[in-house]
């Protein structure tokens, strides 16, 4: 089995449809899978709702879906660095349903585990708890969130075998795991591609069965948000 695409924009130019939730994995700029992000603005698509932790920055990321307003709705747990993701949602051109990041993980967690929905502490008393079910267990309060699925998820990892099989590195794994399992289709981008059984299967941090697509980028920019240097 070769799940290997020439580019992103072949793995991505018949999954991809306006209106559809798309989960991209990331955090800030931090293995977000840049080429797969520059074909899905390349697709046109529009009306998209983007799960992603936030949406990078201005000019990056899905920033760049900002920029285009390809993106009708976020669901995601910071705003942050950009400002015209900051904009738009203050003006009421963007719709954004806050979800803390511990919520966020969980909720594609579920959507992949085929978890319609589970209760949590965190959000209770703010406007995260506001519409949602509330259930008392053992004398505590609880709100009622949903998992999450995506028509498309996009990930970004380390190595992939030719089947599919995943393996992450340090800090770029953040929320892509979870993204990896919530996706109808999910594509990966990754920096080495090796043949089957190259991987060692302890080693393996996604499993194939979850990722239908891979794309190769040997040379990912890895962008940084913010550069400090001392002077001197």
């Amino acid at each position: 089995m070769n799940k290997v695409y020439p580019d992103a924009h072949a793995a991505l130019a018949d999954i991809v449809a306006d209106g559809q939730t798309i989960a991209v994995g990331g955090f800030g700029l931090c293995g977000i899978p840049e080429q797969l992000i520059l074909a899905l603005r390349d697709s046109g698509a529009t009306g998209l709702t983007a799960v992603s932790n936030n949406a990078g920055v201005d000019g990056w990321g899905l920033g760049l879906l900002l920029q285009t307003r390809q993106i009708r709705r976020m669901i995601s747990s910071y705003v942050g660095e950009n400002k015209e993701f900051e904009r738009q949602y203050l003006s009421g051109e963007l719709e954004l349903e806050f979800t803390p990041q511990g919520t966020l993980a969980e909720r594609m967690r579920a959507g992949g585990a085929g978890i319609p929905g589970f209760y949590t502490k965190t959000g209770v008393g703010t406007l995260v708890a506001e519409g949602k079910e509330h259930k008392d267990f053992d004398g505590q309060t609880f709100i009622l969130e949903r998992g999450i699925v995506a028509d498309v998820a996009l990930v970004k990892a380390w190595k992939a075998d030719r089947a599919g099989n995943l393996v992450y590195r340090k800090t770029a794994r953040n929320f892509n795991p979870m993204v990896a399992t919530c996706g109808r289709v999910t594509v990966a981008e990754v920096e080495e591609i090796v043949e089957i059984g190259a991987l060692d299967p302890d080693e393996v941090d996604t499993p194939g069965i979850f990722v239908q697509r891979v794309v190769l980028n040997a040379t990912p920019e890895k962008r940084i948000e913010q550069r400090t240097v001392r002077a001197g």
